[in-house]
């Protein structure tokens, strides 16, 4: 008679600390899909440059600000690099077209509307992207609020994004659920007090920012899991 191979142990049950009473959303990466869609206008604006941007070096300026952005680019070209010029052909490049909306994301804040639990954005974007999708998506009658890069001093991974989120969300950071796909925004939003959760784009996380999330899901569907 042959002795039945071993039981895996059984999953861990991911909860929640707390009902969220508010949730704050990233929007690359995490609400629409827009990375691979920049990531496509940025080499080819390098192109059109004579600049040799790597994959890596457009890595490195997701979920930051467009300061940090600036500064690594700079880094990388040399002070004398043309960025107004170059991000005026990584805009031309973008054109009017706008990222779809990433798995899951319709379903979520139908959920959250439903529940009546407010959300708003907290994004590193400037906003006439931001515009350009609430538009493109319906959005601007369902968020409560907006936080761009213009809206904040210090931008991700600094907290002040998600701080000033859950001041305009009326909640205390402690009971606000903060969902980003990086790294940087993970940062942020943990720096904050916020209870955070990462689905991952283009980043994958690393030890010190799974010590930072209550889970790192694989769409935004398993929020929906975690909110049941």
């Amino acid at each position: 008679m042959k002795t039945p191979p071993p039981h895996d142990a059984a999953p861990s049950i991911i909860r929640l600390p707390r009902p969220p009473k508010a949730v704050v959303f990233d929007l690359d990466g995490t609400l629409i899909d827009s990375e691979a869609l920049v990531l496509e206008a940025y080499m080819a604006a390098a192109d059109r440059h004579g600049i040799p941007f790597t994959h890596g070096q457009f890595l490195s300026l997701v979920g930051r600000h467009r300061q940090h952005s600036e500064m690594k680019m700079r880094e990388y070209f040399g002070q004398a690099f043309p960025l107004e010029e170059f991000y005026a052909t990584v805009g031309e490049f973008v054109g009017d077209k706008h990222a779809p909306l990433k798995p899951g994301v319709a379903a979520l804040l139908d959920r959250l509307e439903a529940s009546a639990t407010p959300f708003a954005l907290a994004t590193s974007s400037g906003p006439g992207w931001v515009e350009k999708h609430f538009r493109a998506h319906d959005f601007t009658r369902r968020f409560r609020s907006v936080i761009t890069r213009e809206d904040v001093t210090h931008g991700k991974p600094h907290p002040e994004p998600y701080l000033k989120a859950s001041t305009m969300l009326g909640h205390r950071p402690g009971d606000v659920l903060a969902i980003e796909d990086s790294p940087t925004g993970v940062a942020s939003a943990h720096a904050a007090g916020l209870m955070t959760i990462m689905i991952p784009d283009l980043i994958q996380p690393d030890d010190e920012t799974r010590a930072r999330v209550i889970h790192v899901g694989k769409s935004l569907e398993d929020v929906l899991g975690l909110l049941d």
